[in-house]
C-alpha cells in the first residue's frame, strides 16, 4: 500500500475527533476494521457516525473478524498480525485502522505493524484519560507530582508504596473496592457517550455506588468501558 495510518478517533464523541485526524480520514482509501465478536451495535454505529460526519471523498470499508483472544497472548498477537498482514496484501492505495481512543495508550495495532515491518503514520486521538479528566475538570498530576496509568489486575496484586495518583484502566474486577486507605476516586463509563455516567468522592462513600451504577449499566447496554483515577 501507498501508506498506512493508524487514526485515534477519540474516546466516544465525534466531536472529539481532532482536525488533523480530519485530514487523514480523507487522505484514506480503504478503511480496515477488525470486529471483535462482542462489539455492540452502538460501538459499530459511532465508527460508522464518524467516517460518515468527517470523509467527503469516495472510500471502501473492509471488514474482518478479529481473533479471540485467549490466555496465550503471543498466539493472538501472532494470529492478529497474520490477519492484518493478509489484509493490507489484498488492497492498495491508502489504507487506514481507526483505533478508539489513542492508539498508544492500550491498543496493539502499533506493535501488529511493528512486527509487520510496514511503513505508517500515527495520528493521536483523545483518549479515555484525557476524557475523563476533563469532564471530572481535574488534573491528573498534583504539583512535582506524577500519574501512574495501570490496570486492575495490577491493583489488585498491589500498588507501589508511592503511589499517589493512579489513573486506572481494564479493570473488570473492581479492584478498587479491596483498596485500603484514604482515597478519593473520579470514575466515569462510556465518556463522551450520550450514555456517559461520572461519579467522584471519597472511595469509602461512593465505592458501592460506583458497584451498583456499573452493574446495571452493563446490564442493560451489554458491555462496559470504564476508567477511573484514583487519588490518595
Amino acid at each position: 500500500m501507498e501508506r498506512i495510518l493508524l487514526i485515534g478517533i477519540g474516546a466516544g464523541d465525534p466531536s472529539y475527533v481532532t482536525l488533523q485526524a480530519v485530514d487523514a480520514l480523507n487522505s484514506v482509501d480503504v478503511f480496515f476494521v477488525l470486529e471483535k465478536a462482542a462489539e455492540q451495535e452502538d460501538l459499530v454505529a459511532l465508527r460508522r457516525e464518524i467516517v460518515d460526519r468527517y470523509v467527503k471523498r469516495p472510500f471502501r470499508m473492509v471488514a474482518a473478524p478479529d481473533p479471540v483472544r485467549g490466555r496465550d497472548v503471543e498466539a493472538w498477537r501472532a494470529e492478529r498480525a497474520s490477519l492484518v498482514a493478509d489484509l493490507l496484501a489484498a488492497e492498495e492505495g491508502v489504507g487506514a485502522f481507526l483505533v478508539w481512543g489513542d492508539p498508544s495508550l492500550y491498543d496493539g495495532m502499533i506493535d501488529i505493524l511493528e512486527r509487520l515491518g510496514v511503513q505508517y503514520e500515527v495520528i493521536p486521538g483523545i483518549s479515555a484519560v484525557s476524557a475523563l479528566a476533563a469532564r471530572h475538570r481535574i488534573v491528573l498530576n498534583r504539583v512535582a507530582g506524577d500519574v501512574l496509568i495501570t490496570t486492575g489486575r495490577r491493583v489488585a496484586a498491589g500498588l507501589p508504596d508511592g503511589a499517589r495518583d493512579v489513573v486506572v484502566m481494564l479493570d473488570s474486577g473492581l479492584a478498587f473496592t479491596g483498596l485500603e486507605g484514604d482515597w478519593e476516586i473520579y470514575w466515569g463509563a462510556y465518556l463522551g457517550t450520550p450514555d456517559e455516567i461520572l461519579i467522584s468522592g471519597p472511595l469509602a462513600e461512593v465505592a458501592d455506588e460506583i458497584v451498583r451504577v456499573r452493574a446495571e449499566a452493563r446490564s442493560r447496554k451489554g458491555w462496559m468501558f470504564d476508567t477511573y483515577l484514583l487519588r490518595r
